[in-house]
């Protein structure tokens, strides 16, 4: 949610100003009033405050006047005169132009261009009008100049004059004032003076009112400077001196002291380049969010992710889920820029390790390292723009996938933390003589246990596969059996305690729990990364592939098949004193009674379904006959194909 600060309000009330301030000035003149009706001209007000305005004009009036004037001013016959000059082609006068004919002939342009040049009569006869009207103006000029000369003369009469002195009584001295101006123009000139005073008035209180915003806006920033400097404080961030600013004396004598601090928040045991590169100040200038800058963040995130090809050759993809968090106050801010740090440690490590992997082959690029972690898996870490990061919403077939993803993101964070705890302890016991360092150190602390991990979680899944093959096929024959998988045998606090142990306890495991007609167990043992142990009544056997687990769970599924027919044959043939027993060498069981003898074998296909045969001994031919055969997926099942086959050959017999 946001906040308003001061500054905001301050703004606000500056925008918001009253509309008597917002009034201007304009310096043309104006000519309608508010009604839209035109102003008339003020030519005089009386002593009585009788205003006296220009009376209206009549256009028809104004052009009869205009007309008399000019028979006034030129004469009755001005029209005639008029007429008659054009007649006599005087070119003085505008000639009207003929449009009638398009084209003008040669020989009336040449006259028409010599008549554009005058001819001695004509130049004498304007010479004579002009001349008089010369000299008159040069006797004006004249008498204009002499009387100059007098006056100067009065004034300063010991400066000689070249023109000569008149009597003192010929000139006469008056004093001339200046007209008092008309009172409507002296009213205009000053409306315009105070519109101009007004205008520069409102300039200057502008002016201060920013200087005066300016220094509030720097008190608070101030004040949420050093609000913020105690909230980081109280909350337990690291305050470290800043360096001197560029160019502050650092010699002999010069006051070295910090004037400001910066926040660190790198890990204590990072490396040096990072703790560096973690820091942030508090901002002296105005920003958009008022939270800590922080000059190298590079705002990057870790994401990892798990590529899935099954045997059918289909891709399944996840990746961890990352939440962008606002960095709205101080708090959030700094934790953001740890988590964006840690993560760009975490992958610098990643890097250094994936070429060291002794069970995995790794593709490194400058963002980007992919690991073929296991059979058909693919483990991608890559630094993704923290910007464009949103919350991750995995589908449901995913979900499996997504969660191994963000195991996988907060165990790395675990690995790393056990790692600068071991580098810390490693440094202060240095000095003691008597701490060895391990002999077969790990040259992968953090990768190697997640890639022991995952090959383990595939590991699984490959037995429990195997297992639930064996399940499915003893219950389609009838028998009954269940299955106990755990994985993990270790809970969360034991497995946490796994991860930041030293190399050798950094291993987890599990069990499984095969029942078979709830009479026989098989129990196998795992551990990571593959290693895998079945507990037999008469040995412990490790076995070393998936055709060894197979083959060893057909043998005992069979033994315990062969063992529950005998004791069925057993039941049946009670009545006849039959015996029955088991050959392992052979790996069938068998009954004699009276005159007969019956063999039964118990075979696995290739997709763990259970057939069964039986077979009668010839005692005369010694030799053995097929009597009947049992294939999984009838309507009874082999304890009671058994039944019906004892009783059938009993009766037989």
């Amino acid at each position: 949610m946001s906040s308003t600060t001061p500054i905001d309000l301050d703004v606000a009330v500056m925008m918001e100003q009253p509309s008597w301030k917002k009034t201007k000035l304009s310096l043309e003149r104006p000519y309608k009033d508010d009604k839209g009706e035109r102003i008339p001209d003020l030519l005089d007000i009386a002593p009585d405050g009788v205003q006296v305005f220009e009376p209206p004009q009549d256009p028809t009036k104004l052009l009869g006047e205009n007309l008399r004037r000019i028979f006034i001013e030129r004469g009755v016959d001005f029209f005639e005169r008029q007429d008659a000059l054009r007649a006599t082609g005087d070119l003085s006068i505008p000639q009207a132009l003929d449009t009638k004919d398009d084209k003008v002939e040669p020989d009336q342009q040449e006259e028409g261009v010599s008549k554009a040049h005058m001819n001695p009569e004509e130049l004498f006869k304007m010479r004579m009008e002009i001349m008089p009207q010369l000299f008159t103006a040069l006797g004006e000029m004249t008498h204009a100049r002499e009387l100059l000369s007098l006056l100067l003369a009065s004034a300063a009469p010991t400066d000689p004059s070249p023109v000569p002195s008149l009597p003192s009584s010929t000139l006469t001295a008056s004093v001339v004032t200046k007209p008092s101006p008309i009172p409507s123009v002296d009213a205009f000139n000053a409306q315009l003076t105070i519109g101009g005073k007004d205008e520069a008035l409102r300039k200057a209180s502008s002016i201060f009112k920013s200087a005066a915003n300016n220094l509030e806006r720097s008190r608070l920033r101030g004040q949420r400077y050093w609000v913020d400097a105690l909230k980081t404080r109280r909350a337990n961030w690291g305050l470290v001196p800043a360096p001197l600013p560029f160019g502050a004396p650092t010699g002999k004598g010069a006051d070295k002291t910090s004037k400001d601090f910066f926040v660190s928040f790198g890990l204590e045991e990072s490396p040096a380049h990072f703790r560096r590169r973690a820091v942030g100040h508090m901002a002296t200038y105005e920003t958009s969010s008022h939270v800590l800058v922080f000059p190298h963040r590079q705002r990057v995130r870790l994401q990892v992710s798990l590529i899935l090809t099954d045997s059918s050759g289909l891709f399944r993809t996840a990746s961890n889920s990352m939440t962008s968090l606002s960095d709205a106050s101080l708090e959030d801010s700094l934790k953001i820029a740890q988590r964006e740090m840690v993560e760009e440690e975490l992958f610098s490590v990643l890097i250094k390790e994936a070429s060291t992997l002794p069970t995995a082959s790794a593709r490194v690029a400058e963002r980007l390292i992919v690991i073929d972690a296991a059979q058909g898996m693919e483990l991608k870490f890559e630094l993704v723009d923290g910007d464009g990061v949103k919350t991750q919403e995995s589908n449901k077939s995913d979900e499996r996938l997504s969660a191994t993803c963000n195991l996988i993101y907060f165990a790395l964070q675990g690995l790393l933390l056990s790692l600068h705890a071991s580098q810390k302890s490693q440094r202060l016991s240095s000095a003691n003589a008597q701490h060895l360092p391990s002999a077969f150190p790990n040259k992968a602390p953090l990768l190697q246990p997640i890639i022991d991990l995952l090959q383990y979680q595939v590991f699984c899944d490959r037995i429990k596969v195997e297992l639930d093959k064996m399940v499915s096929a003893l219950l389609k024959a009838g028998i009954s059996s269940s299955l106990r998988f755990d994985a993990v045998g270790e809970s969360g606090h034991q497995l946490v305690e796994h991860f930041v142990a030293n190399e050798t306890a950094k291993r987890i495991g599990g069990e499984a729990l095969l029942r078979i007609d709830v009479r026989q167990t098989l129990r196998l043992t795992f551990l990571s990364p593959s290693s895998l142990t079945a507990h037999l009544p008469q040995a412990t056997l490790p076995i070393a592939s998936i055709p060894q687990l197979v083959q060893l769970l057909s043998d005992e599924v069979e033994r315990c098949l062969l063992n529950r027919l005998c004791e069925v044959g057993s039941q049946v043939c009670e009545r006849v004193g039959a015996t029955w027993f088991v050959d392992f060498v052979s790996g069938k069981a068998v009954g004699r009674w009276e005159g007969n003898i019956l063999n039964l074998r118990v075979i696995f296909d290739k997709d763990f379904a259970i057939h069964s045969s039986a077979y009668r001994l010839n005692r005369a031919s010694r030799q053995l006959s097929l009597l009947e055969t049992y294939t999984p997926g009838t309507s009874i099942s082999l304890v009671a194909w058994l039944q019906e086959l004892l009783e059938k050959t009993i009766l037989e017999s």
